[in-house]
């Protein structure tokens, strides 16, 4: 297991970076907004080139595979491809990062997955963050023929399988106890050195312990602000424990926003209003250690995002860091 290298990506220090996940690509009925269904890939690329024009650290794109029929209800079938969402939007943007959030790669031989994601960082000039987490439906691992209950124990091991795997080396090696490989070459070679940016997501014991022992970053999943505080403190001294001595990217997952005062119903639980008002909110995330926060808007159509990131992009983001 690698320590984290010192030269891998993350944000400018002392700022808070944000990003955000993208529409359309992933349908759930429990943050989709209505105008999603209809959408398409030109409003990816138009949300895609919002983000690169108005400072967005990172886009992101979700992995599910097939969705049973006993959930299809809630989350829907509709979950593009991360690698092909990610490299079409990579080929219409400049500067924006591209992360997968998460990439499920327990359910993939990680040389598969090191090649799709080195090809991804050589065609985007260097800007894939790898996303990773251990997958949650059942159903999507028993028809690969994955190990559903020993999950962690082969997303920790293809973890570290990847890190070689999109190392420096052409040719690398790796021995665990489900994958082997050496004398076989990959290439094209990540843009990035020594490799990509590897981010550990969910919030569960065993995935702050993942992401403290072996990430580069962490991407909590449904942690209350209350309770973040607490979970950094955990991975720090995890991560301590493990002898790995550069900082991790700690992130967050702010609630819903949107700038200005909305003339339609956004949500009690939606924080709205002055540039300076969301501002002072998300400043309390930095305040708190986090490094880069996630951020969703509120919108009822594809040009109203944009409009909201705009807004963001121009007013909100050069108070974060007052």
């Amino acid at each position: 297991m690698d320590g984290a290298g010192g030269a891998v990506w993350r944000p400018e220090v002392g700022r808070l970076a944000y990003g955000m996940q993208l529409p359309v690509q992933a349908q759930s009925t429990l943050f989709a907004e209505g105008w999603e269904p209809g959408a398409g890939p030109a409003d990816l690329v138009a949300v895609a080139r919002a983000a690169d024009r108005y400072g967005f650290a990172y886009l992101a794109c979700c992995e599910h595979i097939a969705i049973p029929r006993r959930l299809a209800e809630a989350m829907s079938t509709v979950w593009y491809d991360p690698v092909a969402t990610l490299a079409h939007l990579a080929a219409v943007t400049e500067r924006v990062r591209l992360l997968s959030h998460v990439a499920v790669v327990g359910l993939k031989h990680p040389l598969v997955s090191a090649k799709q994601y080195a090809t991804l960082d050589r065609l985007s000039g260097g800007r894939l963050i790898l996303g990773v987490g251990a997958g949650h439906v059942q159903e999507e691992f028993e028809a690969l023929g994955v190990d559903f209950a020993r999950r962690g124990a082969v997303l920790d091991e293809t973890v570290d399988a990847l890190k070689a795997a999109l190392g420096p080396e052409e040719f690398p090696e790796f021995a665990g106890e489900r994958f082997a490989f050496e004398g076989l070459g990959q290439a094209p070679r990540p843009v990035q050195t020594p490799r990509p940016p590897l981010w550990v997501g969910g919030s569960s014991p065993a995935a702050v312990r993942r992401a403290a022992e072996r990430g580069d970053g962490w991407l909590p999943q449904g942690d209350r602000r209350d309770a973040l505080p607490g979970q950094i403190a955990r991975l720090r001294r995890l991560r301590e424990a493990a002898g790995v001595e550069a900082p991790p990217v700690i992130g967050a997952l702010a609630e819903s926003l949107y700038v200005g005062e909305p003339k339609w119903a956004v949500g009690r639980r939606t924080l709205s209003g002055a540039p300076e008002r969301i501002a002072d909110s998300l400043r309390e995330y930095r305040a708190m250690g986090v490094d880069q926060v996630q951020v969703r808007f509120r919108s009822r159509s594809r040009v109203e995002l944009t409009d909201q990131m705009a807004a963001f992009g121009t007013d909100v983001a050069a108070l974060l860091d007052d």
